[in-house]
């Protein structure tokens, strides 16, 4: 028997800016989301129930891009992509490009657990989620005013955001970002995805993760979050779950890096953590939350802040955003 332990992320890299109403609001969340965890793990809840039930949580609530709030498309619609990983046995599921289903996480939990495969997307996943009877609703839902004004931002200056933030002064159609993206500029650098990772007192390690992508999108862009190894893994080792710069993650298969640096390097968690993010990450930002079988929970970022909880069964509580 091990301690269990939780971390949660809202996403890394946070504009310095952000009113202090909306870090309260993001803070409350967190500690509501990882209340919520805490109380299924001292009812014994297994690790990848509490990953989906933490998750879940933050994709009903419209204050992370995830689920409703979910960033808008350059068309004005919302495509969501989630994944999630039991460490157990390496089994994962996840979804893409899904626009009508109101819990994407779930969804990926039942093609891990309901289908032959390990991810759909699009009509495929939209299919299967009416056969498997998971509640959906009209993209609408979805959409909030505050990314309905973002994405016209993004527009006039024809740019890519990573979230709703409002831009920092002097970011303007025009104006080059000094952040980019895969070589190309974009007007603002702020959290977009939300992940849970878990390792119950079994020491069972499960990971997930959840986001709406970035703002003013091409329609079809799948970024790191449903994609095992870069925004997601699980192994029998630990459980990550990354957020940033999706182009950077995938290309540094971010996830996975910190279970295999623990394999082959038998770096302790925060080392491996610390050392991805410092050695992996090339010019790319990004976050992300790991445990241990062990019981160790830690968490790296090489940007602005990152909104993040933690905790662990020997009384250990932290929910922050600054470093």
């Amino acid at each position: 028997m091990v301690g269990w332990a939780i971390a949660v992320h809202g996403g890394a890299g946070v504009d310095p800016n952000l009113p202090p109403q909306r870090q309260q609001e993001a803070m409350q969340l967190l500690t509501h989301c990882l209340n919520l965890g805490i109380s299924a793990l001292r009812s014994n809840a297994s690790a990848l129930d509490v990953v989906e039930l933490v998750v879940r949580q933050l994709e009903t609530d419209p204050l992370f891009n995830s689920g409703r709030g979910s960033a808008l498309t350059a068309k004005g619609t919302v495509e969501m992509e989630a994944s999630i990983m039991d460490g157990t046995k390496r089994r994962c599921g996840a979804v893409s490009g899904v626009s009508t289903v109101k819990n994407p996480i779930s969804l990926a939990r039942l093609v891990m657990e309901k289908s032959p495969h390990s991810y759909l997307a699009f009509s495929g996943a939209e299919e299967f989620a009416r056969q498997q009877g998971v509640e959906v609703t009209e993209n609408e839902y979805f959409i909030t005013p505050d990314n309905v004004g973002m994405l016209k931002l993004a527009k006039e200056a024809n740019t890519i955001m990573f979230d709703y933030r409002i831009p920092t002064a002097g970011q303007c159609a025009g104006v080059e970002s000094p952040v980019k993206m895969n070589g190309l500029p974009i007007s603002a650098y702020a959290p977009e995805t939300v992940g849970c990772v878990v390792v119950d007192s079994e020491g069972r390690c499960a990971a997930a993760t959840s986001t709406g992508g970035l703002m003013n999108k091409m329609s079809g862009r799948i970024g790191d979050s449903p994609l095992i190894g870069a925004g997601t893994y699980a192994c029998e080792l630990c459980g990550v779950s990354c957020t940033g710069e999706g182009e950077a993650i995938i290309r540094s298969t971010l996830a996975r890096e910190v279970a295999a640096v623990m394999e082959y390097k038998g770096y302790r968690l925060q080392e491996a953590v610390d050392y991805v993010i410092k050695h992996r990450l090339d010019e790319g930002f990004a976050g992300l939350i790991a445990v241990s079988n062990k019981g160790e929970v830690a968490f790296g970022h090489n940007c602005n802040g990152m909104f993040r909880g933690c905790a662990t069964q020997n009384g250990f509580i932290e929910v922050g955003i600054w470093d």
